[in-house]
This record gives C-alpha cells, structure tokens and sequence, in this order.
C-alpha cells in the first residue's frame, strides 16, 4: 500500500503522525486513556495520602526516604522525556537515525530509572522490613509507587516494539502515528512522577 511507503522530503506532510485518518485516531484514542489514567492515579494519590502515616508503628515516610537518590530518579526521567522530544523533532524532519538513536536514549533513562526504583524497593524491604503488608502505608506506597513503574516498563516495551519492528521500514504516514503517541504516553508517565516526587518524597520527607 502507498501510505507505507517511506516518507521523502518532497511529499512528507508537515505533521506525519496526524497525516492520515488511521493517525488521527490513534491520537484521539490516546487521549482518552490518558484521561482515564489521570482519574485511576487520582484516586491512587487520594488514597495514598490518606493512609501515609498509617504506619501500625512500622517505619515511617522521614525514617526511609532518602531525597538523594529519588533526585537522580526524577533527573532521569525528566531527561528522557527531553530526549523524546529531540526523537520527535528528527522525525518531523525526516531524519529516521536520529529519531532512532534519541529514542534508544530515551529507553536507556527509562531503564536506568526502573533500576534506581527496583534498588530502592529492595532497601526499604532488607533495611526497614517495609513490605506491601507491612501497613497500610507500605500498601499504599508500593501500589502508587509501583503501578507508576509498571507504566514505565510498559512504555518501554513499547518503545523496544516499535523500534525493532520498523528499523528496517523507515519513516511512514503508518509508523509516525505510533512513535508520536508513544512520545506523548512518555510525558505523561513524566508527569505523573512529578506528582509522586512531590506528594510522596518531598511531603514524605519534610511532614
């Protein structure tokens, strides 16, 4: 079919991904889950700050968190998302290595970040004994903490899928649409760690 073919500078649209109707759907649709998503990590965050500092005389939020190392966390992801937006900026100027190689940078933080977050758990259950059972903090921290990592690894994969699957297409009016959107899910997760930085750690830290 045409519109698989790859894009050249003569005929590439200015916006690739919002080309064709298939784009502009998906794009719509992304939307809408990311609305949902945003009501279930409402109710995470309600939750959570709810029951922090119900503790059952376990260790508390100022006891365990170090800032230090959820900075370079933060640091981490946010640079991702910046990187995301260069991998973006290649595409809409048909320059597929490059998009390529700033999406490979962009997994690369994501999974350092994974890293730092799955040595961090591991501290809190080997130094502190703060498990998911522990209280109804532990639940509560792991659950937000947790499902936000889980969006994380699934971003991931994503990224991994569709890199390897079109490495040998190029750039088209078919794949732009599933970079674009991945970028935009990318943010989001980005967002959302704000949001977890700021009412988990820091609020953790200081209250």
């Amino acid at each position: 079919m045409s519109h698989i073919h790859p894009l050249n500078p003569e005929t590439m649209p200015n916006e690739p991904e919002k080309a064709t109707l298939e784009g502009k759907n998906k794009f719509l649709g992304l939307w809408f889950f990311l609305g949902g998503e945003t009501v279930l990590f409402a109710s995470l965050f309600g939750t959570y700050i709810a029951l922090r500092n119900s503790t059952a005389g376990g260790p508390t939020s100022q006891e365990m968190f170090g800032l230090e190392l959820v900075f370079i966390m933060t640091i981490l992801l946010l640079t991702s998302s910046l990187t995301s937006v260069y991998a973006m900026y290649h595409m809409k100027n048909q320059d597929f290595k490059k998009m390529q190689l700033w999406l490979g940078v962009t997994g690369l933080l994501g999974l350092s970040f994974l890293g730092l977050e799955i040595y961090e758990f591991a501290h809190y259950i080997t130094d502190y004994g703060f498990t998911f059972r522990s209280s109804a903090f532990g639940s509560a921290f792991y659950t937000l903490v947790g499902f936000h990592g889980g969006h994380v690894t699934f971003g991931i994969a994503w990224l991994i899928t569709i890199m390897i699957r079109n490495a040998k297409r190029g750039l088209n009016l078919y794949n732009a649409p599933k970079y674009y959107t991945f970028s935009l899910y990318w943010h989001f997760i980005d967002v959302i760690w704000v949001f977890v930085f700021t009412v988990v750690y820091l609020m953790g830290k200081v209250a």
